[in-house]
């Protein structure tokens, strides 16, 4: 009887040392989230997180964590619980994974200020609509003979309003003027709204509307949310007015036959849904909230782009001379032909084109995507618990020596390298997946034609400035320059 007890005792032990330290085990590493910390009560490590953008490495807070946990951890930032990814093949799955597993998951102020059927915040169907609408129209051949002709006026008159001032010796702050040329050159695009009153009570209006972008969502007078939301107000009701008239006028001409759309609101307004299944027009006042949306590249991101760039030549006179070159040999070759300069012209420049993507990769103005996950999902032996938020640090892989040999250097020939592409998931600069921006080649585009013009007839001295990273990317003392004709 005793020995049959010890058997039992035996066997209640090694299934409890079974149960508890193999199977719990496997447990844990199956269905536990990646490692971390949530740091202190309440604010988490939202602290930590924020300092590091004021930092000259923003990616100083991945990177520690990334050295203890690995590339994908847990933290708490901006009063969530969330999982970093600092892994470019874990990235390319999330941003893949678009409505079925993963959506779209942004800081309470963005959500209040854009509305929930903006673009940021839809799904499905309707997305991939809109996506396919704009991305389309851009993309199409009438467009870019039009808009290379545009953007050309527009930086041209621009860069001839600096030698129109009294004081020469005087610096321009390059972050404001290369707003000028952004905004106006998309605001046309989008709606056809030429330079005058309505297009500075645009401009006026929308640099209130984003300052509410990372904010407190109190929408109490007074507080930042309140006033962007009165700005954008004021800028909905001239966008439905201008939406209004065009369906108007669309609805008498129906019978004349439409001809090729001039700008965005033309598209959407023509759309009728039957080839994605929809059967069903977009409702203006969808278009209206979406025209406002889509005018947020011509204001921080392209003008952005365009400032660094130059900061970023000012200090590698080398990289500079090089793009000097290249840019002078295609004006005499178009000087001595005759012949007006092309779509092609512009992107068909390869060191340019390296300029633009090495300041895309040290410099990411959209520095991570916020998604959240619809139900338990495993990437890579990482596994995401249903309702967490993800953030694919898409600055982290661009700075991370196993992608980019010596990423603190701003070295535009890397692109010239084998096995360096744009094309890499370890290069994102316009996000990803279904999301992946529609206007990318109108982005390098617009680029492309400021350096050309910019370095080809100016010379310039750019003062020192330092980058801050947070809570988008901008320059302290936004770039002062003092431009000469060459």
């Amino acid at each position: 009887m005793k020995s049959w007890e010890s058997i039992c005792t035996v066997m209640f032990i090694g299934w409890l040392l079974y149960k508890y330290l193999v199977v719990r085990r496997w447990d844990d590493r199956r269905l536990q989230p990646p490692r971390g910390t949530s740091g202190w009560p309440l604010i988490g490590e939202t602290v930590e997180f924020i300092a590091a953008g004021f930092t000259s490495r923003p990616v100083c807070f991945m990177e520690k964590r990334k050295s203890i946990y690995g590339k994908v951890f847990k933290t708490h930032i901006l009063g969530r619980p969330i999982i970093v990814s600092t892994d470019p093949d874990v990235n390319r799955v999330v941003l893949q994974n678009q409505g079925t597993v993963f959506i779209p998951s942004y800081p309470k102020s963005v959500i209040e200020l854009l509305g929930e059927s903006s673009i940021l915040q839809m799904n499905g169907g309707l997305q991939k609509r809109l996506h396919a609408i704009v991305g389309g129209f851009l993309r199409s051949p009438q467009l870019k003979a039009r808009i290379t002709k545009d953007i050309q006026k527009s930086v041209k008159l621009t860069l001839l309003s600096w030698m129109d001032r009294e004081n020469m010796q005087q610096p321009l702050y390059l972050q404001d003027e290369t707003k000028k040329i952004t905004f106006e050159t998309l605001v046309r695009v989008l709606m056809s709204v030429e330079p005058g009153e309505d297009m500075e009570f645009l401009k006026r209006e929308f640099m209130e509307v984003v300052k509410g972008l990372i904010c407190l969502p109190v929408k109490l007078p007074g507080f930042r949310m309140y006033k962007s939301l009165q700005a954008k107000e004021r800028m909905l009701k001239m966008v439905r007015k201008i939406v209004n008239d065009r369906k108007t006028e669309m609805e008498k001409n129906e019978e004349k036959g439409s001809g090729s759309p001039s700008d965005v609101i033309d598209v959407l307004l023509r759309d009728t849904g039957e080839s994605y299944g929809a059967h069903q027009r977009l409702s203006l006042d969808f278009i209206s909230g979406n025209i406002i949306e889509m005018m947020i590249p011509g204001e921080d991101s392209v003008p952005m782009i365009m400032t660094l760039a130059i900061k970023y030549l000012s200090d590698n006179p080398t990289a500079l001379a090089c793009l000097v070159d290249e840019n002078d040999k295609l004006k005499k070759r178009k000087d001595e032909s005759c012949e007006e300069y092309s779509w092609t012209d512009y992107v068909s420049l390869e060191f340019t084109q390296g300029v633009i993507s090495e300041t895309l990769r040290m410099a990411n103005i959209i520095n991570a995507i916020w998604r959240k996950a619809l139900e338990d999902v495993e990437i890579n032996g990482y596994l995401i618990p249903k309702g967490w938020c993800v953030l694919a640090s898409l600055t982290s892989v661009h700075m991370d020596e196993e992608n980019y040999e010596n990423p603190d250097e701003f070295d535009p020939w890397r692109w010239e390298k084998t096995g360096v592409s744009v094309k890499s998931n370890k290069f994102t600069p316009f996000g990803g997946g279904q999301r992946l921006c529609p206007g990318l080649e109108f982005s390098r585009l617009e680029i492309s034609i400021f350096l050309h013009h910019l370095v080809t007839s100016y010379t310039w001295v750019a003062e020192e400035d330092q980058i801050v990273y947070f809570p988008t990317v901008k320059t302290k003392r936004k770039v002062p320059i003092i431009v000469t004709p060459r």
